[in-house]
């Protein structure tokens, strides 16, 4: 399995923060934000990577990631986003060539966990697999909605509802197999003009291809003030 971080967007939300950087190499107490997600692969065995970037940084990862071997990576590849608000699905498309077939591990670049995956690595063969997490906040991210006759199936994944069927949020973390493209390519984008990641795997669900996990350990999405300061108590507190 092969392991992409997607790490585009402008980051308006941290404004003026992201004026002189991009979100993902803003600083999570000692490191840089994306070191974290690389991290979460390199310890479930995953060291070939591909970081998807876009907006006017894309230059400073080199400075910060270099070629990936002081973070443990045998293989780092970079892909530009031409449209930065094109989607987290959009950004993904452009990993086809790297994944070269392969399976693929995709996180958020703005994710930090300390759960281990590497179990779920190994077992992966097909289809999706996304990873769930409760949270209180649960209308800012995908919301899965379980099937009453069987609370372990998931029949439609809602991208920020406003009255959520569950308190479980989508992580930013999902393994799909190489047909993942084919469904991309298939997408409209969404009232929002992206290219929806919930669609995909809503696509995944049509097919009785997806399946979940719950993320255990801790897990934020950094990518708001109060969570980028969150994140930041968290791992000094566990580093101290």
């Amino acid at each position: 399995m092969k392991g992409v971080v997607l790490a585009g967007g402008l980051g308006t939300r941290l404004y003026p923060l992201t004026f002189v950087s991009n979100k993902h190499l803003l600083p999570v107490y000692n490191k840089p934000m994306i070191f974290y997600p690389i991290e979460t692969l390199v310890k479930a065995g995953i060291t070939e990577v591909l970081i998807v970037t876009s907006g006017p940084h894309v230059g400073h990862f080199l400075g910060v990631l270099k070629n990936g071997k002081e973070l443990g990576l045998k293989h780092v590849e970079y892909a530009y986003q031409e449209k930065p608000d094109g989607g987290i699905a959009d950004a993904l498309s452009l990993a086809e060539s790297f994944a070269d077939n392969d399976n693929l591990a995709v996180i958020l670049g703005d994710n930090t966990t300390d759960a281990d995956i590497s179990e779920s690595v190994k077992n992966f063969k097909e289809g999706a697999l996304i990873f769930l997490k409760e949270v209180d906040d649960v209308n800012r991210f995908g919301v899965p909605v379980f099937d009453k006759d069987d609370p372990q199936k998931i029949i439609a994944i809602e991208e920020k509802p406003d009255k959520p069927k569950s308190n479980m949020a989508v992580t930013g973390l999902y393994f799909y197999d190489n047909k993942v493209f084919d469904i991309i390519k298939n997408l409209k984008p969404s009232g929002r003009g992206e290219l929806e990641i919930s669609d995909v795997n809503n696509a995944y669900v049509k097919e009785g291809k997806l399946k979940w996990s719950k993320l255990d350990g801790y897990w934020n999405d950094a990518g708001t003030f109060r969570s980028l300061y969150n994140a930041g108590r968290y791992w000094a507190e566990k580093n101290e």
